[in-house]
């Protein structure tokens, strides 16, 4: 994938840097070209599972969180502003000077405008519906985003996770139709900051539920939302992770966004993980939103599926017999 706002960059000089700095790249998505960035001094910074190992595997220097002092910061925008200011702030601390790159649909207009206020932004390029610009100095200490935020229910969440400010009304919807056995070993994927779980664990029947989750800040709340001794955490990608028991119930509510459009791609990946981790007589709880075709994968892993509840904007699906998928 190539960069073209980096590239503009570089030929008006944004990526001019010293001999040796160390340069802290915040949030880049797997499949980003950072070639015009100097490899051996590159240090990405990234939460996310999938992405974390994607840059790990072509050989930079990966870490969950800045360390130290770094001669610039490349903060690649996400979607949700609160965690994209959180990250200027944070390039802004640890950095001299602070490179900001993104769509127009993920606030970079907007964000441009709000540094220009605090800051002395050196240039902007503007091309493939999005902008890259670049400041150094400014006060963004009041952008932190508080390290935890109680939301109704008690739950704790962070900046930038899913459904960071309530709870989700699917996972509300998916919580509601779950029936009161599921078994000894149950999955949870993309377990969030522990919505489902914490219901889930109110079964006496479950002995081992398992929170794999992508995403290394949710999965610390859901450390914080769910202290039940039967609750396994894994920092891992729901599609690949591999459980070291077969599951009686997978139950999740899977993400389909990896942009500001739907995916049911990631969605797929899910119900193919459900289908190899489960038991034979083991059963996939799912909840999705009523346009996303799911029922096309299911049928082909699975022996039964049935649509079981919902309302006008989500359904419940529940699927058994997984043993095709293996055969």
């Amino acid at each position: 994938m190539t960069h073209p706002r980096l590239t503009l960059a570089a030929d008006q000089g944004a990526l001019e840097f010293s001999a040796d700095g160390p340069i802290a790249i915040f949030a880049p998505r797997q499949g980003m070209d950072l070639s015009d960035l100097p490899f051996g001094r590159c240090r990405i910074i990234q939460p996310m599972r999938p992405d974390f190992e994607a840059f790990e595997r072509a050989g930079y220097a990966c870490a969950l969180v800045e360390d130290g002092a770094y001669e610039a910061a490349l903060v690649c925008l996400p979607r949700a502003k609160a965690q994209a200011k959180d990250l200027i702030a944070r390039a802004a601390a640890c950095a001299d000077r602070v490179i900001v790159d993104g769509q127009k649909t993920e606030g970079a207009d907007s964000l441009l405008k709000e540094c220009r206020k605090r800051a002395d932004v050196l240039g902007v390029v503007s091309k493939a519906h999005g902008k890259l610009f670049w400041f150094e100095g400014g006060d963004f200490a009041d952008w932190l985003a508080p390290e935890a935020k109680e939301i109704d229910g008690g739950f704790v969440t962070r900046a930038g996770v899913f459904s960071a400010d309530g709870i989700d009304p699917a996972s509300q919807v998916l919580a509601a139709a779950l029936p009161e056995k599921l078994g000894r070993n149950v999955a949870d994927l993309g377990a969030g900051w522990g919505y489902l779980s914490r219901d889930i664990l109110q079964r006496p029947d479950v002995e081992t539920l398992y929170l794999i989750e992508a995403d290394h800040v949710a999965l610390e709340c859901a450390k914080q939302n769910v202290s039940d001794p039967r609750a396994e955490f894994h920092w891992a990608d729901a599609t690949t992770w591999v459980a070291r028991a077969r599951m009686d119930t997978v139950v999740m509510n899977p993400p389909f966004h990896t942009s500001r459009s739907a995916d049911p791609a990631l969605g797929v990946g899910f119900i193919g993980a459900a289908a190899r981790m489960l038991a034979p007589s083991g059963q996939l709880w799912m909840v999705a939103n009523r346009h996303l075709p799911y029922e096309a994968a299911l049928d082909g892993l699975f022996g039964q599926v049935q649509e079981v509840g919902g309302d006008n904007r989500f359904k419940i699906l529940h699927a058994q017999r997984p043993s095709r998928a293996r055969r």
